[in-house]
């Protein structure tokens, strides 16, 4: 069994979507919320590196799960903009620290970005822009 990093508790919401990257853990941290994984062939491309697509998705949801938490008392929030820059690569084998952070937050739009690393490594970055749904 691969060993989880200090402070990550499994990540309680669930989805259709997301179901198949389990097992997921968060840690909260100052700023905002961190999503990480053990990266597994679900996980990966064809070349075993793990998919752009779910570094995006695992970015967009830690982004908008460290706004809502600083905002607190919203339904939700809906994603506005989500921008990446891939700088590297993870691979199948390697722990995935999505490690989120708000940056601005308003009434209505609120400002988050994520960089992603791999063993340690940085490997993305993301922005976004959320909208809040109250």
């Amino acid at each position: 069994m691969d060993t989880v990093p200090e402070g990550f508790r499994p990540h309680p919401r669930k989805s259709g979507f997301t179901a198949p990257w389990e097992p997921i853990y968060q840690r909260p941290h100052e700023e905002g919320l961190s999503l990480g994984l053990h990266a597994g062939d679900a996980h990966a491309n064809s070349r075993g590196f793990v998919h752009g697509g779910l570094i995006s998705t695992l970015c967009d949801n830690a982004m908008g799960l460290s706004c809502a938490g600083a905002l607190g008392g919203i339904k939700g929030l809906v994603t506005v903009n989500l921008s990446m820059d891939f700088l590297g690569t993870a691979r199948v084998g390697q722990w995935l620290e999505v490690r989120g952070a708000v940056t601005r937050t308003g009434r209505t739009l609120n400002f988050a970005e994520a960089r992603v690393f791999a063993d340690g490594k940085l490997c993305a970055r993301g922005s976004g822009v959320f909208k809040a749904q109250v």
